[in-house]
């Protein structure tokens, strides 16, 4: 049971990191890179309005 919730800390540690690295990245981006993401995102079927 302690391997599965050090396992899953540093999992949802791991998880947050990447968040942190994108949102720093995308809020690089142009306009126009943000439109072209948010394209892809939608037509992948990760976003849905």
């Amino acid at each position: 049971m302690d391997f599965y919730h050090t396992h899953s800390s540093a999992s949802d540690y791991r998880r947050e990191e990447l968040i942190k690295k994108i949102e720093h990245a995308v809020s690089n981006l142009t306009l126009e890179e943000l439109e072209a993401l948010y394209y892809d995102m939608t037509t992948k079927c990760y976003i849905n309005d």
